[in-house]
């Protein structure tokens, strides 16, 4: 059977590359190393070009090997003995808008400190506007699990959020 599609290495990368970088940056909260993953990300791709069957193809596993060369890093610093959580001063690999926003600042410092799993589902989530459904094909885990560390991720982050940032509220109003 043939494929009416075929892949274009540079038109993906044109395409994907922000995305693929983000994941990346978000779940390691080091850009240096976000950058070298989505390097390897892509590496990967044009040594599979062959098996992606469509555009939307391309988008899965694109998103799928990031999450999980972005897992291994983490996994690799945490082996060597590293401090796993990196603090992110004010403008450190946070995008523009994001810079404007000290509260947003904060906030992904504290989503830096979620557990990978939990940290992971939610980046999928309410960056890539996934469903549950797609997030567990994305990371290839049961959907149950991936719903339980939506859940746990949204409740700890809650909590950091409710203790970390009401100093920033209370400065915020009265300055």
């Amino acid at each position: 059977m043939a494929r009416d599609w075929q892949p274009d290495f540079e038109q993906l990368v044109d395409e994907h590359q922000s995305m693929v970088f983000s994941l990346a940056l978000r779940m390691t909260g080091d850009r240096g190393l976000a950058e070298e993953i989505a390097q390897d990300v892509f590496l990967e791709l044009d040594r599979h070009l062959g098996r992606i069957e469509s555009p939307l193809h391309a988008l899965h596993w694109l998103r799928r090997v990031a999450m999980s060369r972005s897992a291994d890093a983490l996994r690799r610093r945490k082996v060597r003995g590293m401090d796993l959580w990196v603090e992110m001063e004010d403008g450190y690999g946070a995008r523009v808008e994001e810079r404007c926003s000290p509260i947003g600042v904060r906030l992904e410092q504290l989503l830096a400190t979620l557990p990978e799993p939990q940290r992971a589902a939610l980046i999928l989530r309410y960056q890539e506007d996934l469903t549950p459904e797609e997030i567990a094909a994305t990371l290839e885990a049961p959907l149950a699990t991936v719903k339980s560390h939506l859940q746990r991720g949204l409740k700890l982050l809650r909590a950091k959020a409710a203790s970390n940032l009401k100093d920033y509220i209370r400065t915020a109003t009265t300055g």
